[in-house]
């Protein structure tokens, strides 16, 4: 059974405490830092009477710079090259920490009143720099805000309050109630579920299960000014536009979301897993695409390039596809017997458990490691995961290992296939580049500008699931072309004062304030 044996030998891997904060490695060997930020500009400073004032609506309030450092640190490789430069990347804020609904709205009436920025934070697991406070102000620490509210188990619905640590979620349903959510992103142990919202997420097995905005039947999300308001609470509905989408994947810019109802299923008691060997990316491509327009949805469908099928299964010379399915014995014998029926007319068979043995134990050795490469201080790593349709994903493929590979500096693009459509995919390519220490950030800028002009060109999403942040801001204005003054429609009407999170999904940092309120 896959979502078992995911908990038992890949999330809890490491050391690393259940339902807190972990922080990346680079953390534990940073050198000496000063105070200089490396990605603030002109933060706004708390005063010591606001910072009174949030001590008595909260839990606590840590103002020192050592502690904002570590509260705000993140998983992106952009703040880790500026910190281990010397700069931290956002020193200055004060970290609130709080454990009820109320007292978030207590919060967020105070720096509504004073025009103060709010940057909500929870596990910190983000790799776009989403929760960096660029513009200082408050950082308001969610992860107490943690409790199961309740499960409705003839509906199969389980509301639970934001802050709760996915592998402490996932255990308790499954452990009290004999449910999952399926969701089983590669961050599990050190994400929330309110973050999984926040940043539109995806699981290793959405192909079954979906991505995050599938799963969502409800929530609560406290505004800009401290009121609370509830969307969604429907199977389906026809009810004007669906308000509860605009605020998964909003990444903390329209609301604080508060407390979430999700979808759940009955633990699977059957699996199956097969793999094939194609000759080319675009022949197990186009597999992929045949299994899922046969009306086959396997929880895995993850196809490999050579480069990254070599590191994972010491085949070089194959693109591996990897078929992985869990539930109902009768659904996942059929989708197998599709699945197997394409891969045979295409490719070469694989022994199917060893492969997905192996997968559970090398799936993170691709994308940010320097597997296969020597690692120096000029070594930068990291991953971009973007979705298209099947009618542009050969060209795209090829095109963006070509645009990385052009860069100055690059050892390697590759990139797998990592969730499947009926009519497209997400490819997930990984960079990996080796420069002079200085030079790290103009590298990394360089790749993704030459990335992204592929995306664009294709029309393309630019991010599947990681969301857009700090890192994918300078593109999101091209590519949503005209859409993107209705983002900005909607931001300027629910926060006019642009005290939510400031400067990310490529909106302004510019706050609306009377200068004198500061």
């Amino acid at each position: 059974m896959i979502s078992k044996e995911a908990i038992k030998r890949g999330y809890n891997r490491g050391k690393y405490v259940v339902g807190a904060h972990t922080p990346p490695a680079y953390a534990a060997t940073l050198a000496q830092t000063g105070t200089e930020p490396g990605l603030q500009r002109d933060p706004v400073r708390v005063s010591a009477e606001l910072v009174e004032a949030l001590r008595g609506v909260s839990d606590d309030v840590l103002t020192a710079t050592a502690d904002v450092v570590a509260w705000t640190r993140d998983w992106w490789a952009g703040s880790m090259m500026t910190e281990t430069a010397g700069k931290p990347a956002t020193p200055h804020a004060a970290i609130v920490r709080v454990s009820t609904v109320e007292q978030v709205q207590a919060v967020m009436r105070i720096a509504n009143a004073a025009a103060m920025p709010v940057t909500v934070s929870a596990g910190r697991s983000n790799v776009t720099g989403a929760a960096l406070p660029v513009r200082g102000g408050i950082v308001l620490d969610v992860c107490e805000l943690n409790r199961l509210v309740g499960v409705d188990r003839e509906s199969q619905i389980v509301e639970v309050e934001a802050g709760m640590f996915g592998d402490v979620f996932e255990q308790t349903i499954q452990g009290e109630y004999g449910l999952t959510m399926g969701h089983w992103p590669s961050s599990f142990g050190i994400s929330t579920v309110g973050g999984w919202v926040a940043c539109r997420g995806a699981g290793q097995l959405s192909t079954r299960y979906g991505k995050i905005e599938d799963m969502v039947f409800g929530m609560d999300v406290v505004l800009a000014d401290g009121s609370l308001i509830t969307v969604g609470g429907y199977s389906r509905a026809a009810l004007g536009s669906d308000l509860q989408q605009v605020f998964i994947g909003s990444e903390g810019t329209l609301g604080v979301i508060v407390r979430v109802r999700f979808k759940l299923h009955r633990l699977p008691d059957y699996g199956r897993a097969i793999a094939y060997g194609f000759k080319t990316f675009a022949i197990g491509l186009e597999a992929c695409r045949e299994i899922m327009q046969r009306g086959a949805n396997p929880a895995a469908l993850r196809l490999y390039d050579e480069l990254e099928s070599g590191v994972q299964f010491n085949r070089p010379d194959l693109n591996v596809l990897l078929v992985a399915d869990e539930g109902a014995r009768q659904i996942v014998d059929a989708v197998m017997a599709i699945s197997e029926g394409v891969c045979e007319e295409m490719g070469e068979k694989l022994d199917g458990a060893a492969v997905f043995e192996r997968w559970l134990d090398t799936r993170y050795l691709t994308g940010k490691s320097a597997e296969g490469f020597k690692r120096s201080p000029g070594f930068v790593a990291d991953t971009l995961e973007m979705s298209g349709r099947w009618s542009d994903l050969p060209e795209i493929y090829a095109e963006v290992v070509n645009a990385i590979n052009a860069v100055p500096g690059t050892l390697a693009g590759s990139a797998h296939q990592s969730h499947a459509y009926v009519d497209g995919a997400c490819l997930y390519f990984s960079l990996r580049g080796e420069v002079e220490v200085e030079m790290r950030a103009k590298w990394y800028r360089q790749a993704w500008d030459a990335a992204n002009a592929v995306l664009i060109k294709y029309n393309a999403a630019l991010s599947h699931h990681h969301g857009v942040g700090l890192l994918r801001a300078p593109y999101m204005e091209a590519s949503l072309g005209s859409g993107f003054q209705v983002l900005r429609a909607i931001k300027r009407t629910l926060d006019p004062q642009n005290i939510l999170n400031p400067g990310k999904l490529g909106l302004s940092d510019e706050l609306f304030y009377d200068q004198g309120k500061r």
